[in-house]
């Protein structure tokens, strides 16, 4: 139900508050805020107000607004990925107690990857993906891993309105991409997102044969070894399946 002048809804306005946070900070000055979600600064503050009165947002002096240790609580504790990330979390450290190198764990959301987990340590190679963050599928072998094992119908809808933003990729390259990884089971992307690094995915697949996500790593591009690194990360995604069950 539409309640403001400019017809948006207060869940269409809450929502645009809590995305107005940008990646990595966990507070704004209200004024900015305000401006980043594009709302008058009175109706920022009463939501802000209203908002940390549930914990889900924190009103500190002077105008600071930080997100909200309530919010943290919910996500984690009734994430529809908590099940997956529990599962993988024990053959994720295993694949990088070996490798040395970063291990992420990517499920499909529209076109893009998003990545639930990701374990790296100091000296690993550059790694742009994020816990919370996307990447388009083209340019991630997590994101080419996952499509690759969608229906068909689901991967014709992709291709017809795909479309590179950069201008580098068209549609018949990933098409290509696509039949690529589906034919060996894994992806691979080499100096795609840095020119030093490799990226490599298989996707994991629950007992009902659903793929529900991608398990990948990230190596030097100098090391790269996919006769061993593409049976480990197999062996490690069939058994985070079994862990899943349906």
């Amino acid at each position: 139900m539409a309640n403001s002048a400019s017809g948006d809804s207060v869940v269409d306005r809450v929502v645009r508050v809590m995305e107005a946070f940008p990646e990595g900070a966990t507070s704004l000055q209200l004024s900015e805020l305000a401006d980043r979600a594009g709302l008058p600064l009175s109706s920022a503050h009463r939501l802000v107000r209203q908002l940390s009165e549930h914990g889900l947002l924190e009103l500190g002096a002077g105008g600071t607004v930080r997100l909200g240790l309530r919010l943290w609580e919910l996500v984690n504790r009734n994430s529809p990925t908590l099940a997956l990330r529990q599962a993988a979390m024990p053959f994720m450290e295993d694949i990088q107690q070996v490798l040395n190198q970063n291990v992420n764990l990517a499920v499909l959301d529209g076109w893009e990857a998003l990545f639930v987990e990701r374990l790296s340590r100091r000296g690993s190679v550059a790694n742009r993906a994020r816990i919370a963050g996307r990447m388009p599928v083209h340019i991630s072998s997590a994101g080419l891993a996952l499509m690759s094992h969608q229906p068909r119908e689901v991967q014709a809808e992709y291709l017809e309105q795909f479309a590179d933003p950069a201008g580098k990729v068209s549609a018949d390259v990933v098409r290509h991409f696509l039949a690529e990884a589906a034919q060996q089971g894994y992806a691979q992307l080499a100096g795609v997102v840095d020119p030093d690094t490799w990226g490599i995915a298989v996707p994991v697949i629950n007992a009902k044969r659903r793929t529900v996500a991608a398990l990948g790593v990230v190596v030097p591009l100098a090391e790269m070894r996919l006769q061993a690194l593409v049976p480990a990360l197999q062996t490690a995604a069939r058994g985070i399946g079994r862990h899943l069950g349906d």
